[in-house]
């Protein structure tokens, strides 16, 4: 796949996302969604596929973050990432409607917290101003 370094030429398909969820489906449903607003998409099973994509050189403009994931969560990794300097707009995704939860998830670093199931609607606000219709 495709990395997101390619996002620095101011392209209008330029923005590209990453997609972190242990759960096939949920994948493919989000990038689904994505590619479908025209963006650029990768994937990762978990947290650390999501850390070292970023040690290896890779940036994205947005990361969807799943909350519970096997070998490291959604909360290590988003801490992680912040602690490697990581700009990128991060939205956790997870299933828990609490507000605790969702309280300790956005702690670790992320600039905001939705529900499952994603939808386009829950995405646009974090989109170039193009594909936010």
């Amino acid at each position: 796949m495709a990395g997101g370094e390619e996002n620095n030429n101011g392209g209008k398909n330029s923005f590209s996302v990453l997609v972190v969820d242990d759960d096939t489906i949920i994948r493919m449903v989000h990038r689904m969604l994505v590619t479908g607003l025209g963006l650029k998409v990768q994937e990762a099973k978990n947290g650390k596929e999501a850390v070292d994509l970023h040690i290896n050189g890779a940036s994205f403009d947005l990361i969807l973050m799943d909350m519970e994931m096997p070998i490291m969560n959604g909360p290590a990794a988003t801490r992680e990432l912040r602690a490697m300097g990581v700009k990128s707009i991060i939205v956790g995704v997870t299933s828990h409607t609490s507000e605790s939860i969702h309280k300790d998830f956005m702690e670790a670093g992320l600039n905001h917290c939705v529900a499952k199931p994603m939808t386009i609607a829950k995405i646009a606000p974090f989109l170039p101003k193009s594909n936010n219709n």
